[in-house]
């Protein structure tokens, strides 16, 4: 189990993390989101001890990471891409891990099985694939067979097959009774992996709370409606109380009324129906919709921003650029 209270990290006048406070309970997936900025490799890098806090405590299993023994054996986490050397072997790299941290050496060879990286063992690590790397970066995580584990974007670099593995994986380690602690901005894989969702923005803690609720809290879902006789299924929509929105393509986009209410509406009034379709709310509709006030890095879709909010070196090279710098 992961406790944060309070915590809080600044850099200088940036406030990365604010008072955030949670737990990250095991035997379930738990997803961490919010957009880019939003300070979660932060509080990564507070659980590991990699940054101290400006505030608030982080604890693991009610201890420090600082106090643990082993500390591979109560939580393992793949936070970077290639932190290993490239001339060392994938086994070397590995065994190297476990005698700091006072694993058998024939784990090793486990996980390494465990990966799929079994045929690969002895090579150097600068010749892998962003996919090999991220299969190495797993087995470290597995090494010590611990209690916890965190993973920031884990499916970066993996091919179909890769991602199902994974998938699998998190899910099967977070039924054993472990903390699975997963960071991703991949909404659709999210979606099939955790059970629970932790987003921040700036920073600030924004929900705690299971997959299904969250989805259900911030979007909501519809029925699509098309038919030949447009303007007798509006009438008959209007007679009955219920209000349509069109789409660009001519449908009805009804909300708050089943599909089985509109079918059988139409079947009243004779009207012939080309598609009746519920269409069920997204975590990247919910996601976006919670968060809009908080992204921090916005695109323009190649519109020029304003002279007034250019920045100032944009300002400088312009007036070069017409002195024909």
């Amino acid at each position: 189990m992961i406790e944060l209270t309070g915590l809080t990290k600044h850099y200088g006048e940036k406030v990365a993390v604010d008072h955030l406070t949670c737990t990250v309970r095991p035997g379930i997936v738990t997803g961490f989101l919010g957009p880019n900025g939003a300070g979660k490799s932060t509080t990564m890098r507070m659980m590991l001890g990699l940054d101290r806090p400006t505030a608030g405590d982080v604890r693991i299993d009610g201890k420090h990471y600082a106090d643990l023994h082993d500390p591979l054996t109560y939580i393992g986490a793949l936070l970077e891409a290639e932190p290993w050397h490239p001339g060392r072997s994938a086994y070397h790299h590995l065994l190297c891990l476990a005698q700091s941290n006072r694993i058998p050496a024939q784990r090793v060879h486990q996980v390494l099985d465990t990966v799929g990286l079994t045929s690969v063992a002895r090579k150097r690590t600068k010749g892998f694939s962003l996919g090999m790397g991220q299969r190495l970066g797993i087995a470290a995580a597995l090494l010590g067979d611990p209690r916890v584990l965190l993973f920031d974007e884990p499916v970066n670099g993996l091919d179909p097959e890769g991602i199902h593995w994974i998938r699998n994986l998190m899910k099967d380690l977070a039924a054993q009774g472990r903390t699975v602690f997963v960071s991703s901005h991949l909404m659709s894989e999210m979606a099939l992996t955790a059970d629970h969702l932790v987003v921040i923005g700036q920073g600030r803690l924004l929900a705690d709370t299971s997959m299904a609720e969250f989805i259900a809290r911030n979007s909501r879902s519809f029925v699509r409606v098309r038919t030949p006789q447009p303007e007798a299924l509006r009438d008959a929509l209007h007679s009955a109380g219920i209000t349509a929105q069109s789409s660009a393509d001519g449908a009805f986009e009804i909300r708050d009324v089943g599909a089985a209410r509109l079918g059988d509406l139409a079947a009243e009034h004779g009207i012939v129906l080309h598609e009746l379709s519920p269409q069920h709310a997204s975590l990247e509709e919910a996601f976006m919709r919670l968060t809009a006030e908080t992204v921090e890095y916005h695109a323009h879709d190649g519109e020029p921003l304003p002279e007034e909010k250019q920045p100032a070196w944009g300002a400088d090279w312009r007036q070069r650029r017409g002195k024909g710098a």
